[in-house]
């Protein structure tokens, strides 16, 4: 399992450590994801990938089992194991969406992005201004404040939005709610690098600034302004990605 924040910690070039395991899943994985092997292909035997990535069969056979867990690809006998079509694979896997990342843009992918993350947060951030703590008022407006004195530092400003997300989560008091976090830690990443030379400091001040409003509204159990607002970041969003 992909831990919160690994893609925005490696925007810096900072990774995770890992092991065989996670080293192949990554690499199959993202090569899936990323067009390097196409949809319908057939791997290649074990002997040639235990070579490619320098593993013993049974960390090769258990990294292809969870690739077949995320519904990416289909061992089938006397053939080998094939890349599933898109319809098959779990878009709300965290990891499978963090390799995205990697792959070439896709206007309609990420429109599909922002409406998944547009039905589930809203409806979310309505519930944390309604059932949020004391304690959790506090975290947001700490990772409220990093957001604001991040100053250059990209991977710093993502980190500590993606803490008030995660707050928000934790607050709303809905498991399935919570499962949109991954939708928007790759969104996040996308609006960071995006056009980050010509706008990139303009996207973290404005953001930084509505998400000062939006734990103000959860504050005051304001769902209907949280809810707002929330849409006005997921506008800022999608404008950094057009």
């Amino acid at each position: 399992m992909i831990e919160t924040g690994s893609l925005i910690r490696s925007l810096s070039g900072r990774h995770a450590a890992r092991n065989f395991h996670t080293f192949v899943i990554n690499e199959i994985g993202r090569g899936i994801v990323t067009g390097q092997f196409p949809i319908g292909s057939v791997l290649a035997s074990d002997a040639v990938m235990m070579e490619q990535y320098g593993v013993s069969r049974t960390v090769l056979r258990e990294a292809l089992k969870t690739l077949e867990s995320k519904g990416l690809v289909e061992a089938r006998p006397k053939v080998g194991t094939r890349v599933s079509p898109r319809s098959r694979w779990n878009f709300f896997d965290p990891q499978l969406l963090a390799w995205h990342f990697d792959a070439p843009p896709d206007p309609a992918f990420n429109e599909s992005l922002f409406r998944v993350r547009e039905l589930m947060e809203i409806p979310m951030v309505k519930l944390a201004a309604q059932h949020r703590t004391a304690e959790q008022v506090r975290l947001l407006k700490y990772w409220a404040h990093k957001m604001e004195t991040a100053d250059d530092s990209v991977e710093q400003f993502g980190l500590a939005c993606l803490e008030v997300h995660s707050v928000i989560a934790e607050a709303a008091q809905d498991f399935l709610l919570r499962s949109v976090t991954g939708v928007v830690e790759l969104i996040l990443a996308l609006a960071l690098t995006r056009n980050a030379e010509a706008n990139g400091s303009q996207y973290r001040t404005q953001s930084a600034l509505l998400f000062t409003r939006l734990v103000s509204a959860i504050e005051l159990r304001m769902p209907g302004d949280a809810a707002g607002i929330l849409a006005e970041c997921c506008a800022l969003d999608r404008k950094q990605l057009a």
